[in-house]
């Protein structure tokens, strides 16, 4: 498939810069795949929208600050975006899987600083820009993330602009979902389909019969990086960490559930999950832990997965790939219905990407 496959114009103001006041009241297009219908409603529809009794996925990783500004020995300045932990020991520190910009700057040997917080080493370099830094001298603090949570910013995406030198307390809050599990700090950037539930939204699913799932899929390089590659199967797709708790992978076995999942981070887990032998092991009663390298193209054909809600994606990203291929499983066809969709939805003028509106895919 070729890139440009992807592609689709988008009106700049139509790039969510903030989220809505209230998290539910954020618009949800429903899309019916059987008919083809599309309904226009809002966010807090959704527990009349699905079946009574459903089982909703979601990704419960919390989003820690994981972007530090440094100074580098000559004084310059540079950015480096914590993606996930590579190893850690008492005596020497700990390894992390980075992105520092300006990269070029920055060869193996050197090193970068936030005083008195840390001194960092560049350790190694890869052709895609990715580089491993150890972390050393970190004060009085007991881990990078705890470091990073103290002196660090909200790790927002590029599209989302700030004119503060640190975000505030806005996006402290709500570049998270409410149900994140403050003991997963793994995610260098939000699962945004959950940004938009509220307390009131799962008490009333609650009230329909519906069960809620948790599963942790440490979003970092592979759910982010764009596509630079002209063929989207020539680009090198990164693995994530997943973990699925034994109730989660019980209740994904359940052949009578209506299953919903909540974002394309938990549709990457648990497909990845079911294309691996263990997952059908008759013993369930252990967590699953893996690196999901799964890239979703069409045609997909995916397992125990009856709708999906989702944000709307970036043109020319892993993500849409993953939304076309779940509206016509088996086929390539969703990806022209995708644009067409998203055709409709700037004519509707929704707001797109991390702090945009949703759809639900029925």
């Amino acid at each position: 498939m070729n890139l440009s496959d992807l592609d689709y114009p988008l009106p700049r103001e139509l790039i969510a810069q903030h989220p809505t006041p209230n998290r539910e009241k954020s618009r949800l297009l429903v899309v019916d795949r059987d008919s083809g219908e599309l309904q226009h409603q809002h966010f807090f529809d959704l527990p009349d929208l699905l079946p009574p009794g459903s089982c909703l996925f979601r990704n419960n990783a919390s989003v820690f600050k994981a972007r530090l500004k440094a100074s580098r020995p000559t004084g310059g300045q540079l950015e480096c975006l914590l993606l996930r932990q590579l190893d850690s020991t008492p005596e020497k520190g700990e390894t992390w899987e980075c992105l520092l910009k300006p990269g070029k700057k920055s060869p193996v040997g050197s090193t970068f600083a936030l005083k008195p917080a840390f001194t960092a080493e560049v350790l190694a370099k890869t052709a895609d820009g990715r580089v491993q830094v150890h972390f050393k001298e970190l004060a009085s603090y007991h881990s990078v993330v705890e470091m990073a949570n103290a002196v660090g910013e909200v790790p927002l995406p590029p599209y989302i602009h700030r004119d503060e030198t640190h975000p505030g307390p806005e996006d402290e809050g709500r570049y998270q979902t409410v149900y994140a599990d403050p003991a997963k700090m793994v995610a260098a950037a939000a699962p945004t389909a959950g940004l938009h539930f509220t307390p009131d939204i799962i008490q009333r699913g609650l009230c329909r019969g519906f069960q809620y799932f948790d599963l942790t899929l440490h979003v970092g390089l592979g759910t982010f990086l764009p596509v630079q590659t002209e063929k989207l199967e020539d680009h090198p797709i990164h693995a994530e960490l997943y973990e699925l708790p034994v109730e989660t992978r019980q209740a994904l076995h359940d052949p009578h559930s209506n299953k919903v999942a909540i974002g394309t981070t938990t549709v990457r887990a648990t497909q990845d999950y079911f294309n691996q032998p263990e997952s059908q092991a008759a013993a369930k009663d252990r967590p699953f832990v893996r690196e999901a390298d799964l890239f979703i193209i069409p045609p997909f054909e995916f397992l125990q997965l009856d709708a999906l809600v989702t944000n709307f994606h970036l043109p020319k990203s892993t993500l849409l790939s993953l939304v076309g291929a779940y509206l016509t499983p088996g086929s390539t066809d969703g990806i022209e219905w995708i644009k067409e969709i998203y055709a409709v939805a700037v004519e509707k003028k929704y707001r797109f990407f991390s702090y945009g509106d949703a759809m639900l895919i029925l």
